[in-house]
């Protein structure tokens, strides 16, 4: 937990508590997100979510939505909390906690760390809330993840005014194809809002403490989430620039300590053919020192050829061009120089979080590599060498070269 608690003045007396986090080290003033809790308080998850949106640039408020039936519910998973949270989810009145989120709302927008944008937020519960929160509060974004009865309150969808995205499971008990179906035929014609269903995934998907978590979903939901959220209340990074300082440090400079700065506190690297990087500031702070920065070819070129830039990530496509004269640790480990001249089509996803690297995952094609430092016998399987380089380069060269059958389809 890096967030602390606030007093919130509830509507028609009384207050409660509100978990807030902030970004670190950032003096200017950020954007709001209010964030609605699920039927468990606000528990662990809840606290870690906040601290994620924190990091991802926002100021977050987490109220405390069930204060009127128990004080600072904080819960877990077992069954015993499982029946207590329906429990609560019962007996919840909804049009309280919305005013409670207004509050939360104006409470927010009046902290000296916000600059007067804000949006909503929430999961399960705190999806449906969410909605109704952009149905009924001057809110300038929301995001609603699995929200549980938002088909009952489709009426009061004529209130929306900001752009909001809705989050579904496809297999969600909770939230079925039924509901689904009411609530798609009700907003999808809708252009500010966004509705997306992900297959074979249950309710909560997104909660890294539960059974049901799903990785690829959740990850792309939150691209999706961020990618609102950026466009409606902000912060905007220049993220090409922040991913060329990040290259900079590590093939010119080759500058350990400068280039894991551009990036998070944790965060990891993964060359997918071969499987080299790191997870961590130690370990990857470990495989920049000693296996990449300073153990790349003298000649090492990057020569690019694409660049494409979402919300929170940044996917290059380039030459890598080097003289193969040192052994290269994250490429070719174990294979001593052969001073052979390589160049190879790579990819790069690079995933943000805030004005920090996240992650990277590389690509190439081993393969080529292997055919032209004269590891691999192109005529014994189906690969080519450079020629894959030039292709990338000149799109006129000769296709289906590989294609044995390539000759039989002619004047087919």
């Amino acid at each position: 937990m890096a967030g602390t608690y606030i007093n919130i003045a509830a509507p028609g007396g009384g207050q409660f508590r509100a978990y807030m986090a902030v970004p670190k080290g950032g003096s200017a003033q950020a954007p709001g997100i209010v964030l609605c809790q699920e039927i468990f308080g606000v528990n662990a998850y809840v606290r870690e979510t906040a601290d994620y949106y924190a990091e991802e640039g926002y100021v977050v408020l987490a109220p405390d939505l069930f204060w009127r039936m128990e004080p600072e519910v904080d819960m877990g998973y077992s069954p015993e909390e499982w029946q207590k949270a329906f429990g609560f989810f019962q007996n919840f009145d909804i049009d309280k906690g919305i005013a409670d989120i207004g509050a939360t709302v104006t409470a927010l927008r009046a902290r000296p760390e916000c600059n007067g944008k804000v949006g909503v937020l929430g999961h399960c519960l705190g999806g449906k809330l969410a909605y109704l929160t952009a149905a009924r509060v001057a809110v300038d974004a929301a995001v609603g993840y699995y929200g549980v009865g938002i088909e009952g309150s489709l009426d009061e969808a004529k209130n929306i005014k900001c752009p909001i995205v809705l989050h579904f499971a496809e297999l969600d008990q909770y939230c079925g194809k039924d509901a689904r179906d009411q609530i798609y035929t009700a907003l999808k014609d809708r252009p500010e809002i966004e509705l997306y269903t992900y297959p074979g995934v249950d309710h909560a998907f997104a909660r890294t403490m539960g059974d049901h978590y799903n990785k690829p979903a959740s990850t792309l939901a939150h691209s999706r989430s961020i990618a609102l959220f950026r466009k409606a209340i902000g912060p905007r990074y220049d993220l090409s620039a922040l991913w060329d300082a990040h290259c900079y440090h590590e093939f010119a400079t080759r500058d350990v300590a400068a280039t894991m700065k551009t990036m998070v506190a944790e965060p990891y690297v993964n060359h997918i053919p071969t499987m080299t990087g790191g997870v961590g500031q130690k370990e990857l702070a470990r495989f920049y020192q000693h296996h990449f920065v300073n153990a790349n070819p003298a000649d090492t070129k990057l020569i690019p050829i694409s660049r494409t830039i979402g919300a929170d990530r940044v996917v290059d496509e380039m030459l890598f061009c080097f003289t193969h004269d040192c052994e290269i640790d994250w490429m070719l480990p174990g294979v001593k120089p052969t001073g052979k001249y390589v160049e190879i089509p790579l990819v790069a996803i690079v995933c943000f979080r805030g004005d920090k690297l996240y992650n990277e995952h590389i690509y190439w094609d081993q393969a080529s590599v292997l055919v032209q430092i004269g590891l691999l016998d192109p005529k014994l399987l189906p690969t080519a060498g450079i020629e894959t380089a030039k292709k990338l380069l000149d799109e006129k060269l000769p296709s289906n070269t590989l294609m044995k059958r390539w000759a039989e389809s002619a004047g087919k």
